[in-house]
């Protein structure tokens, strides 16, 4: 909210300086987002009367005038501004003054004595637009009739003034007007508060206007009378027209802006309606489906049940408490007019106004809470200023009450107040610091009880009043304490590890990280997850961000198609996040609700070449075996385990589940043929994911010795079943091979070439032939051939009983 400090100080002048006063509203909780002055530094400028206004003689476009400025003899001063004439008193910049730069050099404008087009001029006549205190340039400023010749132009106009932006919380709605700061002012400096009048106009016709109020929970209390024969034309008062500009607010005509006056003044958003534009009586009601309604904007909106409205006999005529309607706007053609002032529920207004797209003043006041008490003294200063301005005569004022808020009483607790403050208050500081603030207090024995007025809607529970009593005593006299509490370092245990952690890993095998919504388009979860039924979103952002992700690799795909779609060659991505799955057997705690699994999962996408572009080998696409090797580092030093597996993503083949000892913590996989060509990806992308938790696990390294003793290699080629596989035969093999077996490795794989109609080199047409080098070893003695012998005869009798292996010839 923005306002001059020279209308707050009308209502309470403390004894402070602009800054002083800024910094006391700013450590009250009413932040001063921006003070600045309302005019820019200029000197000189003194109040001029043009006495004549003759034309140039050597210009069309030039006067030569005589300027009367207070210094006994006028000043000869050529002007070019169209409304230069004899009569009307201007700003005056004489010979020495110095002007606002006119550009962003920084530099200020001197005004010196000179000739143009022959003529002597000696000083310059100014627009509002030259002192900068208006964008706006019409010609000259023309000054009123009463100002003072000679007298400097900004003790005239009050350009010392300074204009205060205020950043206001929600619960600060008293204070969205000039006299509800003064308020604030005076409880914390103690300066005295001018009270605002209200004395009732005189009534001349007896004229009312039908009302009637249908929905009390949409209006509490409507206050109106009728004006007639006023005067729309008449120019809105130099002072109403400042003060509104210095507040951000332009003029616009004489009944708009005192309707906009008193709502900056007062706090109370108003309506004044064009009487003879309404149809019979008006009834305030809820909108009913399919009414529309022409703004004063401009814009056409559609009404349903939700949103409350002020309509006549015929049609809608106004959005309640945001509004009016384009029907019965006041014009330059209105005679008669109906004054209003509501009291509107604040939850009744509260997001209307948005869902049309637009917000205004009065809805941001409503729906945070304006005081009901007073609708009958606002309309009573609305008219009175209708009636100074636009003249007319005053009907008798209507005020129905339906139905008003009830302040509760709420009791604060001193030794609450003084604990959650953070520093020892008495009860008569708690007490004096609420009356202070205008506040019904009652005290009793270790506690202060306050009746909240009707414009504080915030006060409802302690808390409310042990901020009050914080913000009068000055949270700048908070103590300054160190916490109690000793700090210490919370460390990771080693046998895991952080997120960032695996982040780096990731990133040093060459993926980028991507971020991505964790909510998605429901297909996704069908294709891609296998999931059937995802948890649904109540209000997605779009119509593709429907359900919440039970996998990483749908985001991944589509951020994948995206690069692709860039003509990205190499693609390697990662990402950490949290998937979201329905779980009947997951309760309530602080960090998961009731029926809903959230785990982290780790994922990866590899696509294209295996290395980026160089010369040193051979191109090649990224595989299977190249992502199962990325994911093994990534779990090192645990050994995982891969067995055939299946995923909804991934190719039935081509897919491996991930294990860690009996648990399976992932998939890796090429993508499924079919969602490739959905896709239309020229290659097959391989993805892993994985269960956060354990790739976060770390085994624990244990010191162990390096034997001082040869080892022994033995190598073993056998011949097994084509379906036998790699993880069986090494089962096997560790399982024969006793305590002496130290490492056991697969370094060749051999299938012959058929020949006719039969396979080559001894072997069956579903047999492959296996090499396995064995590495034996002991910590205290030299291995012997019998060791030796044993160890290998163990393993190959435990390779014939378990996958029916047997020597090749």
């Amino acid at each position: 909210m923005q306002f001059p400090e020279s209308w707050l100080r009308a209502f309470c002048n403390p004894s402070l300086t602009s800054q002083q006063l800024a910094d006391t509203l700013t450590m009250a909780g009413l932040e001063v987002e921006e003070l600045r002055p309302f005019a820019p530094a200029f000197t000189g400028v003194v109040v001029g009367q043009i006495l004549s206004a003759e034309q140039h003689p050597n210009a069309d476009r030039l006067r030569v005038c005589q300027v009367d400025v207070g210094q006994g003899a006028p000043l000869n001063i050529v002007c070019g501004a169209p409304n230069a004439r004899a009569g009307i008193k201007i700003p005056c910049a004489t010979v020495g003054a110095l002007l606002p730069p006119p550009g962003e050099d920084g530099k200020a404008f001197a005004i010196k004595l000179g000739k143009l087009r022959g003529v002597e001029s000696q000083g310059m006549l100014c627009s509002a637009k030259e002192l900068q205190i208006s964008e706006e340039s019409n010609g000259l400023l023309e000054l009123d009739e009463d100002a003072v010749i000679g007298r400097n132009i900004r003790e005239q106009l009050g350009l010392d003034d300074m204009l205060f932006t205020l950043k206001l919380t929600p619960n600060l709605a008293h204070c969205l007007s000039v006299y509800g700061i003064a308020r604030e002012v005076s409880a914390l400096t103690g300066a005295p508060l001018l009270q605002p009048e209200f004395p009732k106009v005189a009534v001349q016709v007896q004229d009312q206007l039908p009302v009637s109020v249908q929905a009390p929970d949409l209006c509490g209390r409507f206050s109106g009378r009728i004006v007639r024969g006023v005067n729309t034309t008449a120019q809105t008062p130099a002072w109403m027209v400042e003060r509104l500009a210095r507040c951000g607010q332009r003029s616009i005509s004489p009944l708009v802006d005192i309707s906009n006056y008193v709502m900056f003044e007062l706090g109370r958003p108003s309506h004044i309606f064009d009487l003879d534009k309404i149809h019979g009586g008006l009834q305030v009601r809820w909108g009913r489906d399919g009414e529309q309604l022409k703004l004063l904007n401009g814009t056409t909106v559609t009404v349903d049940a939700h949103v409350g409205v002020i309509a006549d006999d015929r049609e809608v005529e106004s959005l309640a408490g945001i509004m009016g309607g384009n029907a019965t706007a006041v014009s330059d053609d209105t005679q008669n007019i109906f004054i209003e002032a509501a009291f509107w529920w604040p939850k009744a207004i509260a997001g209307r106004s948005r869902r049309y797209n637009f917000s205004t003043d009065a809805g941001h006041r409503f729906e945070r809470g304006v005081d009901p008490s007073t609708t009958v003294e606002h309309v009573e200063r609305i008219t009175q200023l209708v009636l100074d301005i636009c003249g007319g005569q005053a009907g008798p004022l209507d005020d129905q009450t339906l139905a008003l808020p009830e302040g509760k009483p709420v009791t604060l607790r001193v030794a609450r107040a003084a604990k959650v403050i953070g520093m020892p208050v008495t009860q008569a500081q708690c007490a004096g610091a609420l009356r202070r603030l205008g506040l019904d207090v009652t005290e009793g024995e270790g506690t202060v009880t306050v009746a909240p007025p009707a414009f504080r809607f915030d006060l409802q529970i302690e808390e409310d009043l042990v901020e009050e009593v914080a913000r009068v005593i000055g949270y700048e006299q908070l103590p300054t304490n160190p916490p109690l509490a000793p700090i210490t370092a919370k460390l990771r245990t080693e046998a895991k590890r952080g997120p960032f952690a695996v982040r780096r890993q990731l990133a040093q095998l060459g993926y980028q990280e991507t971020i991505n919504f964790s909510f998605v388009e429901e297909r996704w979860e069908h294709e891609l997850a296998g999931n059937t039924d995802p948890i649904k979103l109540l209000n997605p952002i779009a119509s593709q961000m429907s359900v919440m992700r039970s996998s990483l690799l749908g985001s991944l795909i589509a951020v994948l198609k995206f690069n692709l779609d860039r003509k990205a060659q190499r693609v390697r991505l990662f990402e950490l996040g949290r998937v979201f799955r329905k779980d009947a057997a997951v309760k309530d705690s602080d960090t998961t609700v009731a029926g809903f699994d959230q785990p982290m999962r780790a994922a990866g996408l590899c696509y294209g070449p295996v290395d980026a572009l160089q010369w040193g080998r051979a191109d090649r696409a990224v595989d299977f075996f190249d992502v199962k090797g990325d994911v093994q580092s990534l779990l090192a030093p645990m050994q995982a385990s891969f067995r055939p597996g299946e995923h909804p993503a991934m190719h039935p083949g081509r897919c491996a589940s991930v294990w860690l000892g009996e648990r399976c913590i992932g998939h890796v996989g090429e993508l499924h043929p079919k969602w490739r060509q959905a896709y239309d990806l020229a290659l097959a992308p391989v993805l892993f994911e994985l269960e956060l938790d354990a790739v976060l696990q770390r085994d624990v390294p244990v010191f162990q010795a390096v034997s001082r003793h040869q080892p022994v290699d033995r190598d073993l080629a056998i011949v097994v079943k084509e379906s036998v596989t790699h993880a069986a035969v090494m089962d096997a093999v560790h399982a024969g091979g006793g305590d002496l077996l130290r490492q056991a490795v697969l370094f060749d794989v051999y299938r012959p070439k058929k020949q006719g109609d039969a396979p080559a080199g001894g072997l069956a047409a579903d047999e492959k032939s296996l090499a396995v080098r064995l590495t034996l070893n002991r910590d205290d003695a030299t291995l012997t051939d019998e060791e030796i012998d044993g160890a290998v005869k163990g393993a190959l009798e435990a390779l014939a009983q378990r996958v029916a292996a047997r020597l090749r010839a």
